[in-house]
């Protein structure tokens, strides 16, 4: 049997994510993670992480303070190890009720079967709105 593409592991990850298994998700991470999902100063969801367990924390975080109302993936850009996913999200804090709708990119890294890149961009004004109100 052939080895996965990188495109494949990764796209893996969302039906987990949608599904709540956080373990299995962050099993698709590498030891070692270079992580970067920039926010306002207070956003209790993205701790820091350099590990598949610190993946599987966030996986649980995020959870704990969003819910997933639409996902769209519009494209997947791979060379290589690399695989960039771009497209748009709507997502409801659990805390205040209001919505986070944003185009997102996503850059990951796949060597050796397992993520070793996740750089999520999104709106973060749009992030604190809705968890801030301003």
């Amino acid at each position: 049997m052939a080895a996965e593409s990188p495109t494949q592991t990764v796209q893996r990850l969302f039906p987990l994510l949608a599904e709540g298994k956080s373990a299995e998700a962050a099993a698709l991470f590498a030891d070692s993670v270079s992580f970067s999902v920039p926010h306002p100063p207070g956003i209790p969801w993205v701790p820091k992480v350099d590990s598949a367990d610190g993946m599987r924390t966030f996986f649980e975080l995020l959870k704990a303070h969003v819910r997933a109302k639409e996902f769209e993936l519009r494209q997947v850009i791979a060379e290589g190890d690399d695989v960039v996913l771009t497209g748009r999200m709507v997502s409801e804090i659990r805390k205040t009720g209001r919505d986070i709708d944003t185009a997102f990119a996503l850059h990951t890294t796949v060597r050796d079967g397992r993520i070793t890149r996740y750089h999520l961009y999104e709106d973060t004004y749009a992030v604190a709105q809705a968890w801030f109100g301003t």
